[in-house]
C-alpha cells in the first residue's frame, strides 16, 4: 500500500503494527535509558540532585505541552506528516543532546527531544483508534504496548552499561541511530488514517473540543490515567537515587532490577490486550487501581520498617507496574473515545494531563530526596490511591459514549 492511500484492511496488517510499536518506542526508550546516568551527570556537571533532575523534568514537561499540538495538527493535516515531523525533530535532538556542553544545553536539546519523541506517543493512540472501535481499541493499544515495553525494560540496563564502559554520552548517539532508522520505517510505509483531514477538521475540532473538556467522562479517565503516571513517574525519579545513593548499587545494579519492573507492566498489557473485550475497560481498571494502591503501600511499608533493600523496592513495584498495565490501555481508549470526531484532540489534551502531573510528580519527588530520601515512595502512595478514588467517580454511562464506536 502506499504511504498516501487511504487505510483500508491492509492498515491493519503486521506492518503497521510495527511501525505502531517502532514509534511509540523511541519516546519512552530515550527517557528510560538515560536514567542511570542521573548521579553520574551529578558529578560531571558539578550540579545538585534537584538541578540533574531537571533533565528528566524537561523531558516529560516537552512530551506534555507538545501533546496539545500533535492532536489538533493532525486531525488537520493528517496522522502521517506530523508523525514524520516529530520524528525528524527526535533525531536531531538526539544528536544535541549527545554534543551538549553544559546541563543547561543538555536540558534545551532534551526538550526538544521530547517534543519529537511525543508524536509516535499521541499519534500512535490516534492511528489505533482511527482503525477500531473503543473496546477493541484498548484491546490493541495493550499489545502495542507489551509489545514496545520489550524495548524500554533493558534501556536502563543499556544506558548502565553504556554508562560503565564509555559515557553518557554514548546513550543519546545510540538513540540518534535508532531514531534514524525509525524515521526511515515511517517515511516509507506509514499510511494517512485519518480520512477526515482537511481545513474544515480545525473549526470542527474548535467547537468539540469545549464540548470535550465539559464532559465528566473524559475528566475522570484522564485524571486517573494522570495518577497512574505521577506513580511510575515518581518512582523513575526516585529509585536512581535510593539504589546509588543510599543503598549503594550501581547505576548497572538499578538497570537489572528495572527489568523486573518492566516485566510486570508488559504483562499486564498482554492480559488488557486479552481480556480487555471480555472483561470490560472499567473493571480492568479497578483491579489495576487496587494492584498500585497494596504495591505502593507495600513499598512504603517496608521502607519505614528498616527493610529497604532492591527486592522490596523493586518486587511491589513489578505490582504496581502490572496494575498501571491493566489500567493505562483501557483508560486511554475510554478517554479519546467520550466524544466521537475529537480523537486526535482528545489523544493529546489527555496526553499532556497525564504527562504533565507525571512531570510534577518527578520533579517533586527529586527535590525533596536530599532532605527526604523516601520521599518519593510516599508521592507514590498518594498517587495510588487518588487514582483509585478519582476513577469510582466515574459517570454510570461513561463507558457508552453516544454515537461512538
Amino acid at each position: 500500500m502506499p504511504a498516501s492511500s487511504p487505510p483500508a484492511a491492509g492498515a491493519k496488517s503486521p506492518l503497521l503494527f510495527s511501525i505502531l510499536v517502532a514509534v511509540s518506542t523511541v519516546g519512552p526508550l530515550a527517557m528510560n535509558i538515560f536514567v542511570p546516568s542521573i548521579p553520574g551527570l551529578m558529578r560531571e556537571f558539578s550540579a545538585t540532585s534537584g538541578t540533574v533532575q531537571l533533565t528528566l523534568t524537561v523531558y516529560l514537561a516537552g512530551i506534555a505541552v507538545s501533546q496539545l499540538f500533535y492532536g489538533p495538527l493532525s486531525d488537520r493535516l493528517g496522522r502521517r506528516p506530523a508523525m514524520l515531523c516529530g520524528l525528524i525533530v527526535y533525531v536531531v535532538a538526539s544528536l544535541a543532546c549527545a554534543m551538549a556542553s553544559s546541563i543547561e544545553l543538555l536540558m534545551l536539546a532534551r526538550f526538544f527531544q521530547a517534543t519529537g519523541g511525543a508524536a509516535g506517543m499521541v499519534l500512535g493512540r490516534a492511528i489505533v483508534r482511527d482503525l477500531h472501535g473503543r473496546e477493541a481499541s484498548a484491546s490493541v493499544l495493550g499489545y502495542i504496548t507489551m509489545t514496545w515495553v520489550l524495548v524500554p525494560m533493558f534501556a536502563p540496563a543499556l544506558g548502565g552499561f553504556l554508562d560503565e564502559i564509555s559515557t553518557w554520552r554514548t546513550s543519546f548517539l545510540v538513540l540518534t541511530g535508532l531514531g534514524t532508522a525509525v524515521l526511515a520505517l515511517a517515511w516509507w510505509s506509514l499510511p494517512e488514517t485519518n480520512l477526515q483531514a482537511g481545513a474544515g477538521a480545525s473549526s470542527r475540532n474548535t467547537a468539540n473540543a469545549r464540548v470535550l473538556l465539559r464532559q465528566p467522562a473524559f475528566i475522570v479517565y484522564t485524571l486517573t490515567l494522570a495518577f497512574c503516571s505521577a506513580v511510575f513517574f515518581s518512582f523513575i525519579a526516585g529509585a536512581p537515587f535510593i539504589m546509588v545513593e543510599v543503598l549503594g548499587r550501581s547505576p548497572l545494579d538499578y538497570g537489572l532490577w528495572f527489568m523486573l519492573i518492566s516485566i510486570g507492566y508488559m504483562t499486564g498489557n498482554f492480559l488488557s490486550g486479552r481480556y480487555s473485550e471480555t472483561v470490560g475497560i472499567d473493571r480492568m481498571i479497578t483491579i489495576g487501581n487496587s494492584l498500585a494502591i497494596v504495591g505502593t503501600c507495600a513499598m512504603l511499608g517496608f521502607a519505614l520498617t528498616g527493610h529497604l533493600a532492591p527486592l522490596t523496592l523493586f518486587a511491589p513495584m513489578l505490582l504496581v507496574t502490572l496494575g498501571n498495565g491493566l489500567t493505562i490501555p483501557g483508560g486511554t481508549a475510554a478517554a479519546i473515545s467520550v466524544l466521537p470526531g475529537t480523537i486526535g484532540i482528545a489523544a493529546g489534551v489527555s496526553g499532556f494531563v497525564q504527562t504533565g502531573t507525571g512531570a510534577l510528580a518527578s520533579q517533586l519527588s527529586g527535590h525533596l530526596q536530599g532532605t527526604a530520601p523516601l520521599a518519593a515512595l510516599w508521592i507514590m502512595a498518594a498517587s495510588a490511591i487518588l487514582a483509585g478514588i478519582v476513577h469510582r467517580f466515574k459517570p454510570p454511562d461513561g463507558s457508552r459514549p453516544p454515537g461512538g464506536r
